[in-house]
């Protein structure tokens, strides 16, 4: 059930017919995990608090650096050497006092990481490596939590979901094997800041959609952006028969 409050702060969203007041009621009762609190994790943490998810859970072990602020829209030159995880979710909580915020400041790993996973409606992935991607997806899997992944570098963006309630739906390693990919960071090679919002933005959105069931999600489908060129493309995504995290499911 709605507040009069809350009524009037979603009012734009409810006003859509396909969205209206079950669409909210449905994000007020889901529980999204956040991991990663950076140039992706910001404008996710910041939309999806804003749009009434009653719970965020925002995850990540690092603190506040002067070159986070290029990007990591969320934090000020007075937050320097702060947990990016606390900070956000106080700007969160700043932005949607109506809305549970809890920020997890260290690294999930082991039980800890799948007693979270299980523990939501949905987890989106704000990470930048590999070995934190494909551990989120095995505890996704196997819970059957929707996944909505993004990734950002210099100028290119990928965004999917990744949803094992669905038959046809492959997971993470179905794209990726564990074996050969390199890991390579925004410090290494460089990232344009409005690029991460626009993929950020977008797995908010996508979040919002599997969530409230409005809409088409990506489930099946990948979307890559050249921001350079501001040209989008969409790659089919098929399930791997063979695959060793999702093929028995």
């Amino acid at each position: 059930m709605l507040s009069d409050e809350e009524l009037m702060r979603y009012s734009r969203q409810i006003l859509m017919p396909s969205f209206d007041i079950a669409g909210q009621e449905t994000l007020k009762s889901a529980r999204v995990l956040v991991v990663g609190a950076g140039g992706l994790g910001c404008p996710v943490a910041l939309y999806l608090g804003a749009a009434g998810v009653g719970h965020l859970t925002l995850v990540d072990d690092d603190a506040i650096e002067v070159a986070n602020l290029q990007r990591q829209i969320a934090f000020s030159q007075d937050q320097l050497e702060a947990a990016k995880a606390e900070s956000l979710a106080d700007r969160v909580r700043q932005i949607n006092p109506l809305v549970s915020v809890e920020a997890i400041a260290h690294r999930l790993e082991s039980d800890e990481l799948v007693r979270q996973v299980s523990e939501a409606s949905l987890v989106v992935d704000c990470t930048d490596n590999f070995n934190t991607r494909f551990a989120l997806n095995r505890a996704c899997v196997a819970a059957k939590v929707p996944l909505v992944s993004g990734a950002a570098i210099r100028g290119e963006g990928q965004l999917s979901v990744y949803d094992s309630r669905d038959p046809e739906s492959p997971c993470y390693h179905c794209l990726y094997p564990e074996q050969g990919n390199e890991d390579l960071s925004c410090s290494e090679a460089g990232v344009i800041g409005p690029l991460v919002g626009m993929i950020g933005a977008s797995q908010a959105m996508e979040a919002v959609k599997v969530i409230s069931g409005v809409g088409k999600p990506l489930v099946g489908r990948l979307l890559i952006l050249d921001a350079w060129r501001m040209e989008w493309r969409e790659m089919k995504l098929a399930r791997d028969p063979g695959c060793p995290v999702c093929s028995d499911r």
